[in-house]
């Protein structure tokens, strides 16, 4: 087994990471608001509103274990509950 990396795999415009590289990186959340908006791009339309919301442990624990996107399906299950309800 050759431990010398295949010449047609390397890409010197995208090196790999370093186990340095690794520990110096930082995540998307922590680099700063202007860096993160060029990054991503300014949204067009603002479609859903940031808020603190406090709900039930179980009801968390639920929306949580159906994996990625349960905000949105918590949004959605809300929506559901509009159509039949009054909030008032």
């Amino acid at each position: 087994m050759s431990k010398r990396p295949n010449p047609e795999s390397i890409d010197d415009e995208n090196p790999g990471w370093a186990e340095a590289d690794f520990k110096a990186a930082v995540s998307f959340s922590e680099l700063p608001e202007s860096l993160r908006t060029k990054l991503r791009g300014p949204q067009k339309t603002p479609t859903k509103e940031r808020i603190t919301i406090r709900l039930s442990r179980e009801v968390v624990e639920r929306f949580r274990a159906s994996g990625d996107g349960w905000q949105t399906r918590v949004d959605a299950a809300l929506k559901d509950w509009l159509k039949t309800h009054s909030p008032a």
